[in-house]
């Protein structure tokens, strides 16, 4: 009996929506608070966005070049095995696996159980459900618990199922956020505009008591690597569809046009609903909104007290929908680790829906631990560095390859290659660099999580069957 192989059943539009239902999960209706606490202004905070949008397009039609040339399951993880060497591409998705896939699907459905509370107070987080010495387990833990193996469950059943729930949540959540926008931009305070830009471009700190500090130059600009700490992992999981490339129809088109398309919609939606928070709150409501809930804030001022129950009913579609493409995508990497040797045998296996079951089970107990643990939007805060340092090794490729492999098959070619990878190279070398010198809090822990991985490739190489 012959191994089965996965099917193509997702077209550009499914692609599109994994790209844009990935990216967005619950940061945008709370990282604006500690953006604008670091930027202290109006327009740094619109600015912010728009920087890690430009950021975010220029990789993703860079990452269009590599898709075209390898369209296959793994994405990222087979771009720096073919451009580097299988260590390189190992410590991604050790990293990917460990913490940077698994925690974000953890924070995701940990959000959505914390909103949910809104409307049921009986999964709250500040309850006690079991409690084992200092250990306890809330109802919200267990209500996310419940979403990420239902979620896997869907997604074992094969690809169709989790095409359905993502193209149904994403375009649920895009609707939604564009009628948020629309709705506060007509609703608009003019007087609580005009002081919000009345000084718009003075970069400085914002204090709790409604004053600010001044920052030096090198200061100012710690300060934005900082404040794009939250609006990186807010679009990051952009490449996400680039793992599922076996299961795309004429991928070597379709993921590169996704990946620009997905990006384009996300970003314009990011930065038209920062703007619309400022036309709306004074800035200092903005900075220190409670338990910085920016988006029901606004709400609340949009559509009065029925704002929360909105909001929390968008952060509830938003969060499953962005677990929903994130659980489906992420297990692909796996998948292709195992084919390599480089990860559990069985995690390399397809089952009879020609979908990677074991890897998805793996996934979900991980994150399920970290769901547990509580600790995962603590790690998150942390691994902003490397998953940029793995984007810059990765547009890095694009350079190495056309060198490499002058003559390979490039359907698609990177946009505005050399200018615009280069530009996103110095951007992203300047926030890694400034995150090192000024918030190193945010750097080690990342990379001691990565480097841990080395002796685990060597463990995995001395057990690989040869030949």
């Amino acid at each position: 009996m012959s191994e089965p192989n996965f099917k193509p059943a997702l077209g550009l539009g499914d692609a599109t929506m994994i790209v844009a239902g990935s990216m967005i999960g619950s940061g945008i209706f709370i990282v604006g608070a500690d953006i604008l606490r670091n930027v202290g202004s109006a327009g740094w905070l619109v600015a912010v966005w728009a920087l890690t949008g430009f950021m975010t397009i220029t990789a993703a039609v860079s990452y269009g070049e590599l898709s075209g040339m390898f369209p296959k399951a793994g994405g990222q993880y087979v771009y720096l095995k073919e451009s580097y060497n299988p260590l390189v591409a190992f410590l991604y998705g050790w990293g990917f696996f460990a913490i940077i896939q698994t925690g974000t699907i953890a924070a995701v459905g940990v959000a959505f159980s914390k909103f949910t509370a809104y409307l049921i107070p009986e999964v709250s987080e500040e309850l006690v459900l079991l409690q084992i010495g200092s250990f306890t387990i809330s109802p919200a833990q267990v209500l996310s618990i419940f979403v990420l193996c239902l979620l896997t469950y869907i997604n074992t059943r094969g690809v169709e199922g989790g095409k359905v729930i993502q193209t149904t949540f994403t375009i649920a959540k895009l609707i939604s956020l564009f009628a948020l926008i629309i709705f506060g931009l007509a609703l608009m305070k003019p007087e609580v505009w005009k002081m919000n830009w009345a000084n718009a471009w003075t970069i400085r700190k914002m204090t709790i008591d409604g004053g600010f500090e001044t920052y030096g130059f090198m200061a100012a600009l710690g300060a934005m690597a900082a404040a794009m700490v939250g609006s990186i992992f807010s679009s990051d999981a952009w490449n996400n569809v680039t793992f599922i490339a076996g299961e795309i129809k004429n991928p070597k088109r379709n993921i590169g046009l996704s990946l620009f398309l997905g990006t384009l919609i996300v970003t314009t939606i990011y930065v038209l609903a920062n703007t619309m928070f400022t036309a709306v709150l004074p800035l200092h409501e903005i900075a220190f909104a409670d338990k910085d809930r920016v988006a029901v804030a606004a709400s609340t001022v949009i559509f009065g007290n029925f704002g929360t129950i909105i909001i929390a009913l968008m952060i509830m579609v938003s969060a499953f929908g962005c677990a929903n493409g994130m659980i489906l995508a992420g297990a692909r990497v796996y998948y292709t680790m195992a084919k390599d040797g480089l990860f559990f045998k069985k995690a390399g296996e397809l089952n009879k829906f020609a979908v990677p079951q074991a890897a998805l089970w793996v996934q979900c107990a991980l994150a399920c631990i970290w769901c547990l643990s509580g600790k995962y939007g603590d790690l998150l805060d942390m691994v902003s560095f490397v998953v940029v340092l793995f984007y810059l090794l990765t547009i890095a490729s694009i350079f190495i390859l056309r060198k490499t492999r002058p003559h390979a098959e490039r359907p698609y070619k990177a946009f505005g290659y050399p200018v615009l990878p280069i530009i996103y190279m110095v951007m992203g070398t300047l926030f890694c660099t400034l995150l090192i010198i000024f918030k190193p809090k945010f750097t080690w822990p990342g990379l001691i999580i990565t480097l841990i991985g080395i002796p685990i490739y060597y463990g995995f190489m001395r057990v690989k069957p040869r030949g």
